[in-house]
């Protein structure tokens, strides 16, 4: 079988998991995952050769950016104390801890090799806890601290990893060296960040139309990935600082084609590659195996002794945490604090993923002297078997958990803060109307008649903010909703069917349709 017939295999697996992971019960990242691991292990299906240093390049600017486009500067701040906690707090304590039990269970192997380690698989993988959790119905602070913990525990294991694993292949460390460089490659990761977002949102606005600005937000997190890491810079920090710049830009501008488009284009992306990026972790198990030998079984019990100490570990410091803030929060703020409940939920959706095989994947085959790696097999067998873990039984048995907990999103506040951020859309845009009435000098008709439209939609989205007449009105309206809408999807449709008849006639330009058509489907959708 031909590398590019496989990696077509697992983007149609992609598609086809969506549907039927809703019809089975199991989130497409496991389908996609079990499904790799089946290939792998099919002689007739080949190795896949994908350098290791270019799988987490091309995997995690797209994800890392579709992630980032859902949270914003504020709701990071908000969540700032327990993403810090997890992104840096925890993901140390985790790689110490690995460290020091892959140190103890093999005495032979020197400590940097097991820190490698231990920096690999200590941070969860913010693909597989949107994928997951995102599912779920959880309460949405909840996913967003999920979410922010992925995106930035990579930048502190990312730095670990590297420091350890050149200690391991120059026999040298410095810890001075080390926090230097943590410094260095934050303030690196910032500043391209910065600069690509800049940039980034000054090209979009001289581009103009919507095709070319998605096409140029699909690049800049390449580019900010590329440039960091050539200026020994946190890639993965400088993809967020520069995506989260670009959606507080595009927050602030009035182009609905470009955020139609880019929101379309950007689901698609992230299904494809996240997809992608399961199956991989799949397909490398055979890798794995090759690299480990036909004596991989004297590596379980190490394996399952690390897989305990990060499964354990999380929960420990978790706990520890949800009391600290708990505390905090009853003298500060006086929010309703995190229960158990919400703990253990966040407890067990901490999946490995692509990170943390790529990372592995791509630990040098020797040292500077010409020896062998210490522990490669070891290190590969052991960081795999940490991602199956936790991708194949947490994955599978989070909904379960989160029913056992009673854990589920407040949808009543959520939906009383959809009404209220309505009524103050509609209120704009009602003082607005009565403004540009007086000084254009709209005729009284025309100003009574858009001024009954929006009052119209502002009873519909919150009755208790209009008067008895609209409230009245909104009622009879309802009634009438279900036919308007039957009628006005008829309406619209025989005119795209008028449209297409067009476009297979001679001498009518397909691209003068496709316009006319698109326009048809954007009323569809208004």
């Amino acid at each position: 079988m031909d590398q590019l017939v496989l990696i077509f295999l697992v983007l149609l697996a992609t598609i086809v998991a969506e549907p039927l992971g809703e019809r089975v019960g199991l989130p497409p990242a496991v389908l996609l995952t079990v499904f790799g691991c089946v290939l792998a292990l099919i002689p007739a299906v080949p190795l896949v050769h994908i350098a290791p240093d270019l799988i987490l390049p091309l995997v995690l600017p797209p994800l890392l950016y579709a992630a980032a486009r859902r949270t914003s500067w504020q709701q990071f701040a908000e969540s700032w104390g327990p993403i810090t906690m997890r992104a840096v707090g925890l993901v140390l304590a985790t790689a110490a801890a690995v460290a020091a039990v892959f140190h103890a269970w093999y005495p032979g192997l020197p400590l940097a090799a097991a820190v490698a380690l231990g920096a690999l698989v200590a941070p969860p993988d913010p693909v597989a806890a949107t994928a997951l959790a995102g599912r779920l119905g959880l309460p949405r602070r909840l996913v967003s601290v999920l979410e922010g913990e992925g995106l930035f525990n990579d930048v502190t294991a990312l730095v670990v990893y590297g420091v350890a694993v050149q200690a391991a292949v120059t026999g040298r460390f410095s810890t001075l060296d080390a926090l230097g460089e943590f410094v260095l490659s934050a303030v690196v990761a910032v500043a391209v960040g910065l600069g690509l977002g800049w940039a980034g949102s000054r090209l979009m606005e001289w581009l103009g139309d919507a095709t070319l600005k998605v096409a140029l937000t699909l690049l800049l997190p390449f580019a900010a990935f590329g440039l960091a890491e050539a200026w020994d810079g946190s890639a993965v920090l400088a993809v967020l600082v520069c995506a989260l710049y670009l959606t507080d830009a595009v927050t602030r501008s009035d182009d609905t084609e470009y955020r139609l488009v880019g929101e379309s284009f950007w689901e698609i992306i992230e299904m494809l590659v996240s997809g992608f990026a399961f199956g991989l972790i799949g397909l490398e198990l055979g890798t794995v195996l090759e690299a480990v030998g036909p004596d991989w079984g004297r590596l379980v019990s190490g394996a399952a002794v690390v897989i305990a100490v990060v499964v354990g570990l999380r929960l420990v410091w978790l706990l520890a945490t949800w009391l600290l803030f708990t505390r905090w929060r009853a003298r500060h703020r006086g929010d309703e604090p995190t229960t158990w409940r919400e703990t253990l939920v966040t407890w067990w959706a901490g999946m490995r993923g692509v990170a943390t095989v790529a990372l592995a994947l791509a630990i040098p085959l020797t040292t500077d002297d010409g020896s062998a790696f210490p522990g490669r097999p070891e290190i590969l067998f052991t960081a795999f078997a940490v991602v199956l873990f936790t991708l194949l039984l947490q994955g599978p048995t989070l909904p379960l958990v989160v029913r056992l907990t009673g854990v589920h999103a407040d949808t009543e506040r959520e939906r009383t803060l959809e009404r209220e951020l309505w009524t103050r859309v509609l209120r704009a845009e009602l003082a607005r109307l009565k403004e540009l009435a007086a000084t254009e000098d709209l005729p009284e008709e025309y100003y009574e008649r858009l001024r009954a439209k929006f009052v119209e939609r502002l009873s519909r989205a919150d009755p208790e903010a209009a008067d008895e007449d609209a409230r009245a009105t909104a009622r009879r309206d309802a009634e009438l909703i279900g036919q308007i809408r039957t009628v006005q999807e008829e309406v619209l449709a025989a005119g795209r069917r008028a449209a297409l008849a067009a476009r297979r006639e001679p001498g009518m330009p397909p691209d003068l349709v496709d316009r006319v058509m698109r326009r048809l489907d954007l009323r569809s959708a208004s």
